[in-house]
């Protein structure tokens, strides 16, 4: 697997297209749960916003963009959060953040979703680049504890696992709640919760039919047009952008990761 990713990942997709991934993400049972009913308080985003959001760019710029040892040391960092993310007695499922087959799911959602946002904003990937975009991706989940040969062989394979996968999720009251919370920002000052209803229309637009059915989200016919229409436009601008910007803030959360190995601080 080459070391270098085979495309721009424009860094205003994690702000854009991340609350939908979560959605994705979470709407597989044992991963919403573990969410939800996590005991690990520094790593939540409803307490804890801004390190929330830190943690998470990281942890994507280490995937694309870090060295082998980076990649080895974040994750023994995020491995340290993890250890105490698990069902107990209570719980209505069971999960475990060390389940390999759910942390294959998250990182499907994660290439799933870079993929699908380069696209809309940027048009089809020609078929050796989406190939190439595609083996790496294994990234997303090989950071953890995903092996190389879990990651589905080929984009056939994938869209196999994706098919079986999205007929597997369900979003239950509880943690349809909690991502609803999400959208409507409310871990976030009162000013800025003045965003909340473009980023729950945005959100649903990133969102794949089943999700949005599982959200409870309305969209209609001139919803499409209208985000289409914004995603080309934003494709237009950022093509013109000079490559570090687009990158931003994944380049600016890398560095600050380099930073906290060089002197010692916590990375996650």
């Amino acid at each position: 697997m080459s070391d270098e990713c085979p495309i721009v990942l424009d860094g205003i997709g994690g702000f854009l297209a991340g609350p939908a991934n979560v959605i994705m993400q979470l709407a597989l049972a044992p991963v919403g749960y573990g969410v939800i009913e996590s005991k690990v308080d520094s790593g939540k985003a409803m307490l804890h916003p801004v390190k929330r959001l830190r943690t998470t760019f990281t942890y994507l710029s280490v995937a694309m963009y870090g060295s082998p040892d980076e990649r080895r040391r974040y994750r023994d960092a995020v491995n340290g959060s993890h250890r105490f993310v698990r069902s107990d007695a209570d719980s209505p499922v069971a999960y475990n953040a060390f389940d390999k087959d759910l942390q294959l799911w998250v990182a499907a959602c994660l290439y799933y979703g870079a993929v699908d946002f380069v696209q809309r904003l940027h048009g089809p990937l020609d078929e050796p680049t989406a190939d190439a975009f595609y083996r790496f991706g294994a990234r997303f989940g090989t950071t953890l504890q995903v092996t190389q040969d879990m990651w589905p062989a080929d984009r056939v394979e994938f869209a196999h696992y994706w098919d079986v996968m999205t007929d597997k999720i369900a979003i239950d009251p509880p943690v349809r709640a909690y991502l609803r919370s999400l959208l409507a920002l409310e871990n976030l000052p009162r000013p800025l919760r003045l965003g909340a209803r473009f980023t729950t229309w945005v959100s649903t637009g990133f969102l794949p039919p089943k999700f949005r059915e599982e959200m409870q989200l309305r969209w209609t016919e001139r919803d499409e047009r209208r985000f289409v229409r914004l995603m080309r436009r934003l494709g237009a601008v950022q093509r013109r952008l000079p490559g570090p910007v687009r990158r931003f803030p994944f380049n600016f959360f890398l560095w600050d990761m380099r930073l906290r190995i060089r002197f010692g601080r916590r990375l996650v």
